[in-house]
């Protein structure tokens, strides 16, 4: 049986959770949630989720949101002795703090800059801007002499930072100033399974938006 994934194509946490679907060989039955004409706010939908937000999945009756949450899930149910989430407490544990960075420091950063720009008409805020390039700098030090972000492997924390990294590329924030993740980068996009389908296209739209968002601007 497939799982429901209510989702937005482009969106980056729905990136994620398809990406590690991908990885995992799970199914999704897509559900396209239409923000714009508020089905996320329909009866049905708060039934399901009452936070209202996406991704979210249904699994047999068994529904659950937010997209890391969700990827967890998908390993311990499906394929919990994967690489992508190894049972050895010190390596998890690496894995945990990438991906709580990602949350806590890069995406939430990023997100604070860039999202008021795009969906409020702001102007680029110079100090939130620096706080970016703060966080690529502790990512590039974290993957410096590493060969994925958490060890020798591909990992939940690769696959989470690299929505956020992608993202980033994505609305011309530039990347080359850290030679290490532009190393992890590539090396991401030719062996996380599926990459461009699950996560190339997206950012390809998400990048389109955005070039039409600075040409409104204009």
């Amino acid at each position: 049986m497939s799982i429901d994934l209510y989702y937005k194509p482009g969106s980056p946490p729905c990136r994620l959770v398809q990406l590690v679907g991908a990885a995992l060989g799970v199914e999704f039955n897509l559900k396209d949630i239409n923000l714009q004409a508020g089905d996320h706010l329909k009866p049905e939908f708060l039934k399901i989720n009452p936070q209202h937000t996406i991704p979210t999945i249904v699994d047999d009756g068994f529904s659950l949101w937010d997209s890391r949450a969700i990827s967890r899930y998908l390993i311990y149910k499906y394929a919990k002795d994967s690489s992508l989430y190894p049972a050895d407490p010190k390596v998890r544990a690496t894995i945990d703090q990438r991906v709580d960075f990602d949350l806590g420091t890069l995406y939430n950063r990023f997100a604070d800059y860039i999202l008021p720009q795009m969906f409020e008409g702001a102007s680029a805020d110079e100090a939130k801007y620096k706080k970016i390039e703060e966080a690529l700098g502790f990512l590039d030090k974290i993957l410096e002499g590493q060969k994925y972000a958490a060890g020798p492997e591909l990992t939940l924390a690769d696959l989470v930072l690299v929505i956020t990294v992608s993202t980033i590329d994505a609305v011309d924030i530039p990347i080359k100033p850290y030679p290490n993740v532009v190393r992890w980068y590539e090396l991401i996009k030719t062996t996380a399974p599926q990459y461009e389908e699950m996560n190339g296209k997206g950012v390809e739209m998400l990048r389109g938006i955005w070039a039409q968002r600075l040409g409104a601007a204009k």
